[in-house]
């Protein structure tokens, strides 16, 4: 991981939404050094757990700047984020509204709200968020047990390829901000997720695209006045940084008539390339070959039969690519040493290595 680049795309990041508070999703990478340089820059930070909570508090995070966003949570651990001294959490369901108002008393919480948007490579369908009315309820809801309805939230799904994917979440949160302002509830925030994508092997529009487009959906939807905008960036700001190394463990054949082999690699599906399920992320590859490629099919080191990178997604690597060769994932820094298994088939979680960020 080269933490100058964490950096750079944090501050590239924080230019293009200079009016927008910016939460670095730290389930994309938690890694305590990534962390002290996100820090350092002055990022705030999202948080789905106590232990991602305990990272950033370690790397001197203040937990005013920490929002506890998952709506999934015991009362215990929203009881334990509270004793830390954070005040701000999401919900999506009444009885996570119940747990915050019992053991966080006080505290403001934002209500998620379901949106499906075409355009993402991970969609996130239906676990998270509820409908528009049962946002509003619960927001009022919040309001009489004593907390601080603070606004809405929504998510248009990972390496989200379309900038107006956006636009129904922002409609729908500003109907909900007019049904509940003309009931004297003033919401003040609206949390516009993550989602923004990074290139693998196809192209993405410019995150200018993306501003532009949240921008005029803000203006059209909120014309009364925009509320304070936050935004989640996880893989935007950590995904360029790193470099996945893999190493050949096997080329072969199932049947000698085959056109294409079989490149198995001591890195697949449970080691850290779990994006690769339903071949939702492609990542460029590189190898130290020159010469003519042939295609291939990618698989990692593990007994699982699912344990295939890409059957559907054409790739082709050179014919001199032999066991014990390196291939590299390009873009590897976010969702896979964090999304790795442990020991699974015995194989040990890898190991991750930084080069430090000249600002520091």
């Amino acid at each position: 991981m080269d933490l100058s680049v964490v950096h750079e795309n944090y501050v590239e990041f924080a230019k293009n939404f200079h009016n927008a508070h910016i939460y670095y999703a730290v389930k994309a990478n938690p890694a305590a050094e990534v962390l002290s340089t996100l820090h350092g820059a002055g990022a705030n930070f999202e948080v789905a757990s106590v232990p991602e909570l305990l990272e950033c508090l370690a790397v001197g995070a203040h937990p005013g700047d920490i929002a506890y966003t998952n709506p999934i949570k015991k009362r215990d651990d929203i009881g334990k984020a509270y004793a830390l001294g954070v005040r701000a959490f999401t919900t999506d369901s009444a009885p996570d509204l119940a747990n915050i108002a019992q053991v966080a008393p006080g505290s403001s919480v934002t209500c998620r709200v379901a949106v499906t948007p075409p355009g993402a490579r991970s969609p996130l369908g239906n676990k998270f968020g509820c409908s528009q009315d049962m946002a509003a309820a619960l927001l009022r809801e919040a309001a009489r047990l004593g907390l601080r309805p603070e606004g809405v939230a929504f998510h248009p799904g990972s390496q989200q390829l379309n900038p107006h994917a956006w636009d129904t979440g922002i409609e729908l949160s500003a109907q909900i901000f007019a049904e509940l302002a003309a009931e004297g509830i003033e919401l003040n925030s609206l949390n516009l997720g993550g989602g923004f994508p990074v290139r693998y092997i196809e192209p993405v529009p410019p995150i200018s695209a993306y501003v532009a487009a949240i921008d005029g959906a803000l203006d059209r939807h909120f014309s009364a006045g925009i509320p304070a905008i936050r935004v989640e960036p996880g893989r935007a700001i950590v995904a360029t940084a790193g470099v996945l190394i893999s190493e050949v463990v096997l080329v072969a054949k199932k049947a000698a008539s085959d056109t294409h082999r079989w490149v198995y690699l001591d890195v697949g599906r449970y080691g850290g390339l779990a994006e690769t399920e339903q071949e939702m992320i492609a990542y460029q590859l590189v190898t130290g070959h020159d010469g003519p490629n042939g295609p291939v099919i990618l698989a990692g080191p593990t007994c699982d039969g699912d344990d295939v990178l890409y059957r559907k997604t054409p790739y082709s690597l050179p014919l001199a690519l032999r066991q014990g060769d390196q291939v590299r994932f390009l873009g590897a820094g976010a969702y896979t040493a964090s999304y790795a298994s442990v020991f699974f088939n015995g194989f040990s979680p890898m190991a991750t290595y930084y080069i430090p960020s000249q600002s520091d």
